[in-house]
């Protein structure tokens, strides 16, 4: 690509984030971090919502960032790239840079029609879920792309794997500010959710779908459910998956029954369940606070937000052994990796830290102490900026 004339070094760089929603998923909130956290003197930035908004938009107009709109109903919305690239061509960015499959394509097309100077893809996964058509559009579409980002070395590996020119990839590690706990009650938390103050609970945190198989999950519950009454696990998200998994609870007599005193106000209330779908929260940083331990059973990842946003809270975490997750834990030291699909061993692990809490102890502080050390936010922002005035010819 021909490299582009530096912009007039007198003003703030302009730079637009286009991504599909603005959901508290991983990377709605690592978009958020860096448009808001990039210096203002050096870069006004504004953010383009390509098919819905969501929870986080109100921490970017709070943080004095414009959010347009694009309301993309389809999975092609010729509308929506219409309306995109005239924003791009009327407003004049220097620097676009696109979020997931969805952003990426709208977001590249656009500003090739609007001949945006510089255009920055986002990747933050391994995305295995692709076909060959979607893997086609990525190595059509990078010829359009100054730089395509990931957030491990697994997602680089990944898309380097797959036919995109090497020079083009760029790692940055996701990054996290200081996170503390939230101001909570376990106990009452418990209690919400029908269980005692001594319940030992693991969380999954995420999108219900097949990529996180979280029925491994549900599988180690229900192994551990007679011979470890404690455990108690919560499933904190939603997706397609949902329905399906919920009638393997149920199957696996894991989710208790609703009482109703109007059907016999004699009878003893039924037990509440050693398992609970909560369905999306926007406290979901409280249920991690309040758990035992964050269990993430993948099938594939890029650098999991859920995991760094646990670690930073000082939290042990069980991972399933796949690039990504890798990096991010060190068995034994940060935390516990498991074999993927294997529900035994993930049930071992829950079994080890439920019997060894001094254990659970020493991993999560570990773990809080790597992510700090190594997922800096200031780091990614840097890095983040210093591409840009790279890619613009500015240094």
């Amino acid at each position: 690509m021909t490299a582009p004339a530096p912009p007039d070094p007198s003003r703030p760089l302009k730079v637009l984030q286009v991504i599909p929603t603005l959901d508290r998923s991983g990377a709605e909130k690592q978009m958020t971090l860096l448009a808001l956290g990039l210096p203002r003197d050096r870069f006004a930035v504004e953010v383009a919502v390509l098919t819905r908004s969501g929870p986080l938009e109100a921490d970017l107009k709070a943080g004095g960032i414009p959010v347009h709109h694009f309301h993309k109903r389809h999975k092609f919305d010729p509308l929506a790239l219409a309306r995109l690239t005239r924003l791009l061509q009327r407003a004049r960015y220097d620097i676009v840079q696109t979020w997931l499959f969805a952003a990426n394509c709208y977001g590249r097309v656009a500003a090739h029609l609007a001949k945006t100077p510089v255009v920055i893809a986002t990747e933050m996964a391994a995305d295995h879920w692709k076909t060959p058509r979607e893997l086609a559009i990525d190595r059509r579409l990078a010829a359009w792309t100054h730089a395509i980002v990931g957030n491990s070395q697994a997602v680089v590996d990944f898309y380097r794997d797959q036919g995109i020119d090497p020079s083009k990839l760029v790692r940055i590690d996701s990054g996290i500010g200081p996170l503390e706990p939230p101001p909570i009650d376990p106990a009452a938390i418990r209690a919400s959710f029908g269980w005692e103050p001594s319940a030992f609970v693991a969380v999954f945190v995420g999108r219900l779908a097949p990529q996180k198989a979280v029925g491994d999950l549900v599988k180690a519950a229900d192994l551990l459910q007679h011979g470890h009454p404690r455990l108690k696990t919560l499933i904190v998200g939603d997706g397609p998956d949902r329905d399906a998994l919920l009638r393997q609870a149920a199957a696996f007599q894991l989710l208790g029954q609703p009482f109703n005193p109007d059907s016999n106000p004699q009878a003893a209330p039924p037990q509440p369940g050693v398992l609970r779908f909560t369905g999306h929260r926007d406290d979901a940083i409280a249920l991690i606070a309040a758990s035992d331990v964050l269990v993430l059973p993948s099938l594939y990842e890029g650098l999991p937000n859920v995991v760094l946003e646990a670690m930073a809270l000082g939290k042990p975490v069980i991972v399933t052994r796949v690039p990504g997750n890798a990096e991010l834990v060190e068995h034994l030291r940060t935390g516990l990796v498991v074999p993927p699909r294997d529900v035994t061993e993930l049930a071992r692990a829950l079994r080890t830290l439920m019997a060894d809490p001094d254990l659970a102890a020493r991993l999560g502080r570990a773990g809080r102490e790597h992510v700090r050390r190594a997922y800096r936010l200031d780091a990614m922002l840097d890095q983040f900026a210093h591409l840009y005035l790279r890619l613009l010819n500015l240094i």
